[in-house]
C-alpha cells in the first residue's frame, strides 16, 4: 500500500513536470505596431522618470536608506554618493548603479533594494468632464482614468483615445476597450465624436 502511494506521487510529480505552463499575455495595448496588425512585443519594463518617488534600501545602512524623489533633471540626490541618475533606466538598472556607486570607496559589498512608491502622475484632458492630473495606480486603465475624471462628456468620442506615452513626442490613435492600458507620465486625450 505504501509503495502504490509513492508510485503515484512519483507519477503525479513526473507529469507535473513535464507539463507546460501558457505564457503570460503580453501587454500589447499601447504598443503601436500591435495596435497596426504587425507582431506584439511584450510589454517593456517600467522605466523611471521625474515624479517617480522611490524607496531605496542600503542593508546594514539605515543613515543611507529612506525615501526619495526622482527630480526634474531625472536625478536622484542620496546621501553620501550625492546624485544618481534615475530616468530613463529600469528599477534594476537604477540598484545596480547605486551598488557600484557605493562600492566604489564607500562600502564593501552593498546590498541594495529599490521599488517604486509613488508613479508619476498620468493627464487626461478632452470630453471628459475634469481633466487634469491625476495620481497613477498600478494596472491603470483607460477606462479607470476616464472614471477618476468624472466620466465622459456627451460629445466624447468612446470608439478611440489618444495617448501620447511620456517617452514620445507623438499621440498614437488607439481602439478604446476595457483592457487599454495607462503608463505613468502618459497625456490621454478624449476627443469629440462626429455627429
Amino acid at each position: 500500500m505504501l509503495l502504490r502511494a509513492i508510485a503515484i506521487i512519483s507519477a503525479i510529480l513526473i507529469l507535473a513536470g513535464c507539463a507546460t505552463s501558457a505564457a503570460p499575455a503580453p501587454d500589447t495595448a499601447l504598443d503601436p505596431a500591435a495596435s497596426a496588425g504587425t507582431e506584439p512585443s511584450l510589454a517593456p519594463a517600467y522605466v523611471l522618470g521625474s515624479g517617480d518617488q522611490l524607496r531605496i534600501i542600503v542593508f546594514g545602512e539605515d543613515n543611507l536608506s529612506g525615501e526619495f524623489f526622482v527630480d526634474g533633471a531625472g536625478m536622484v540626490s542620496l546621501p553620501l554618493v550625492g546624485e544618481v541618475p534615475a530616468a530613463g533606466k529600469t528599477v534594476a538598472q537604477f540598484r545596480s548603479d547605486l551598488e557600484s556607486r557605493l562600492s566604489d570607496g564607500y562600502l564593501n559589498d552593498p546590498r541594495v533594494s529599490a521599488e517604486v512608491l509613488n508613479y508619476r502622475p498620468f493627464y487626461i484632458l478632452g470630453e471628459v468632464e475634469e481633466s487634469g492630473e491625476y495620481p497613477y495606480t498600478d494596472g491603470l486603465t483607460v477606462m479607470n482614468a476616464v472614471a477618476r475624471a468624472g466620466g465622459f462628456t456627451y460629445r466624447a468620442n468612446t470608439r478611440t483615445v489618444f495617448i501620447k506615452r511620456a517617452d514620445t513626442d507623438a499621440e498614437v490613435e488607439l481602439p478604446l476597450n476595457a483592457t487599454l492600458r495607462v503608463m505613468p507620465g502618459d497625456t490621454i486625450r478624449i476627443a469629440e465624436r462626429f455627429f
